[in-house]
C-alpha cells in the first residue's frame, strides 16, 4: 500500500492526524504502517526523522523509519500491538532533528555545486555522520585540477557562504519520467527513471545547485545559515572535504574558537597574534630542549665514569631521573667494560636494563626468569629489558639472576 508522504509537500509540518494500516509486533519491536505519515524514512544519506505516535493514552517513540516499495514503515521499541487498522492516530515529529537534517542536506548541495560551477569538481559521494559530513569530489580526466586545494576549498566555501547570504528559494519538483526531469540543468546524471524529485537552488536558468534528491530541505537557502568547510585529504583518486552546515557548524566553530581563545590567554596573545607566540613559545622550547640533552649528554657521561669504577658482577644501580631510553644510551657508554651482568634500574618504571659483554646472555635471563615474577621483556645477548607491575617483583628478579 502507498503512504501519503506529508513531509515531501510540506517539509515543515511538524504534526498531523494519520489512521493505522497495520502494527505488527515481533517480540522486540513493532511494525507500524499509517496511511500518511510525516516522517521521513532513512535515504539519500539522510537519517530518518524521530518522534512520536500516540493513541489516546498511548504513546509510542519511533526509532526508525524506513522505506519499502511505496510504503513507509515505522518502527516503535516495545510491544504497540494494541494498535488496529482504522485507529486514528497523532504523529509528531522531533523537530530540532528534522531542521538540523535539512540544513544539513541543504548545505551538502550548495558545497557540491560550488565546486562544480567553480572547477567542474563532481560529488561522488555524499556521508552524512553524526560528527561530521563529507562529500567525495572527483575532476573528469580533461580537467586542469586533479584535487582539490586548501585554495580551492577556501574559494568554493566562500562561494558557498554567498548562496547562503543570498537567500535565494530552494524548489522541490516531481517528475514521473527521466525526460520530464532532464529538462532541468541537472548537475548529475539521474539514476532513477521514474517518480523523480529534483532539488533547485535558486534560479532554475542559472541554479547555484539543481540535482535529483529525496531528502527534506528548506524553503530558502539563507536557513542554512553556515557552511564550514574543516579539512580535506585524499580518497580513491578523489578529494574528501569534511564540513558541516546549520547549527553544527556554527557550534564546531564556536568550540574551536573557545580553543583558540584559551591558547591566546596562555601565551598573552591576542587571537590575532597567537601564532607569532606560540611560534615564540615553540623556538624557546628547542632551545631549552637542546640545552637539556647537552646537560643529560654530559650527566651520562659521568654516570658512566662511576660505573666504571665501581664495575663488577651483580652490580645494580637504581635511578629515579633517568629514563629508560636514558639507562640504554648509559649502557651503551659501558660498553667493553662490563663484568659479569650487571642491572641499571629505572625506578618510576619498574624497569630492569640487564647488561653484559654477551655472557650470560641477557635476552636468556629475561625469558627464563622474569615470567614467575609478573615481568615482561627480552632482549639480546649483551642487552635485556624486563618490566614488572611493582617494586617488589622487580627486586626478586633481580635477585634471582645476579
Amino acid at each position: 500500500m502507498e503512504t501519503i508522504r506529508i513531509y515531501q509537500q510540506d517539509p515543515y509540518c511538524r504534526t498531523a492526524a494519520a489512521a493505522v494500516t497495520s502494527a505488527n509486533y515481533d517480540g522486540r519491536s513493532t511494525r507500524i504502517i499509517l496511511d500518511q505519515t510525516i516522517f521521513f524514512p532513512t535515504g539519500g544519506g539522510q537519517s530518518c526523522d524521530t518522534g512520536t505516535i500516540t493513541c489516546g493514552s498511548a504513546c509510542y517513540p519511533v526509532t526508525e523509519v524506513i522505506e519499502e516499495g511505496e510504503t513507509v514503515v515505522h518502527l516503535v521499541s516495545g510491544d504497540a500491538s494494541a494498535l488496529s487498522a482504522g485507529d486514528s492516530v497523532d504523529l509528531a515529529i522531533d523537530w530540532d532533528h528534522r531542521f538540523d537534517n535539512m540544513q544539513r542536506h541543504c548545505g551538502e548541495h550548495i558545497l557540491s555545486g560550488a565546486f562544480f560551477r567553480l572547477y567542474g569538481g563532481g560529488n561522488k559521494g555524499f556521508h552524512m555522520g553524526e560528527d561530521y559530513m563529507t562529500i567525495d569530489i572527483e575532476f573528469p580526466e580533461d580537467a586542469s585540477a586533479k584535487r582539490v586545494t586548501w585554495e580551492m576549498a577556501r574559494a568554493a566555501e566562500l562561494d558557498a557562504n554567498r548562496v547562503i547570504w543570498e537567500d535565494v528559494p530552494v524548489h522541490v519538483n516531481y517528475f514521473d519520467t527521466r525526460e520530464e526531469a532532464e529538462t532541468y540543468p541537472l548537475r548529475k546524471a539521474l539514476a532513477f527513471e521514474e517518480d523523480i524529485s529534483v532539488v533547485t537552488i535558486g534560479d532554475p536558468a542559472a541554479p547555484a545547485d539543481c540535482v535529483a534528491c529525496c531528502g527534506t530541505h528548506p524553503s530558502s537557502s539563507g536557513q542554512v545559515g553556515l557552511i564550514k568547510i574543516f579539512k580535506i585529504e585524499p580518497n580513491k583518486g578523489m578529494s574528501r572535504i569534511y564540513f558541516e552546515a546549520g547549527s553544527r557548524a556554527f557550534g564546531k566553530i564556536q568550540q574551536q574558537f573557545d580553543t583558540l581563545y584559551d591558547i591566546s590567554v596562555k601565551l598573552s596573545a591576542g587571537t590575532d597574534d597567537v601564532l607569532a607566540k606560540f611560534d615564540a613559545y615553540e623556538h624557546r622550547a628547542e632551545e631549552t630542549h637542546a640545552a637539556l640533552s647537552a646537560l643529560r649528554g654530559r650527566l651520562l657521561e659521568s654516570e658512566a665514569d662511576t660505573l666504571v669504577a665501581e664495575m663488577q658482577a651483580g652490580l645494580v644501580k637504581y635511578y629515579d631521573d633517568f629514563t629508560v631510553d636514558d639507562i640504554f644510551n648509559l649502557g651503551k657508554k659501558l660498553s667493553g667494560s662490563i663484568t659479569g651482568a650487571i642491572a641499571l634500574v629505572c625506578r618510576p618504571a619498574n624497569t630492569a636494563v640487564l647488561l653484559s659483554e654477551g655472557e650470560p646472555h641477557c635476552g636468556k635471563l629475561v625469558k627464563e626468569n622474569a615470567s614467575p615474577f609478573g615481568g615482561k621483556g627480552g632482549g639480546n645477548a649483551t642487552s635485556a629489558r624486563a618490566f614488572f607491575p611493582d617494586a617488589e617483583s622487580l627486586d626478586a628478579f633481580l635477585s634471582n639472576v645476579l
